[in-house]
């Protein structure tokens, strides 16, 4: 499905600055949602039942060995909030975070997306590489957030029982 033709240089250009582009710009349009877009239920973030409360991503992709080399991306945009580990326990800290959660999860969603354009200037095979490469760089981080959240969420609501 390949429409524009470039060399190999200029392809890995065009596809380095695409990245770059897609990347950033979704990062920059989901730390611009306001925090109410992330507080209504949505189909997205829901712990779905199989999930057991975060516990089938530690059984089944043993989270807790390489969550902690995925760099937080804060650190690159320089915006947002820190999520590599608890930094306090207090209600709307645990709130926030869980809000930031969502928030990167719908940002990694987002970033797989364009990975389809790429078919548009690169050959099938380069294509497939390009979705690849996105499902490598984002899926990890959407698994960690779907295994963090509901742990989380547990943190909040043992604290506001004992409220």
């Amino acid at each position: 499905m390949q429409l524009i033709e470039f060399s190999i240089m200029w392809t890995i250009i065009i596809d380095s600055i695409a990245w770059a582009f897609f990347q950033i710009g979704i990062s920059f349009f989901t730390l611009s949602l306001p925090e109410c877009y992330f507080q209504k239920q949505s189909f997205i973030y829901p712990v779905r039942k199989w999930e057991n409360e975060g516990q089938f991503w530690q059984t089944h992709f043993d989270i807790k060995k390489w969550a902690k080399v995925i760099p937080d991306g804060t650190r690159i945009v320089k915006s947002g909030f820190y999520k590599k580990n608890l930094q306090q326990k207090e209600t709307k800290y645990l709130e926030l975070f869980i809000l930031e959660t969502k928030r990167a999860e719908l940002t990694h969603w987002l970033s797989i997306l364009p990975s389809f354009l790429f078919f548009l200037w690169n050959p099938v095979w380069a294509g497939w590489i390009m979705v690849i490469y996105a499902l490598l760089f984002n899926v990890p981080i959407i698994l960690v957030q779907r295994y963090n959240r509901p742990r989380l969420e547990r943190v909040l609501n043992r604290k506001n029982a004992k409220q």
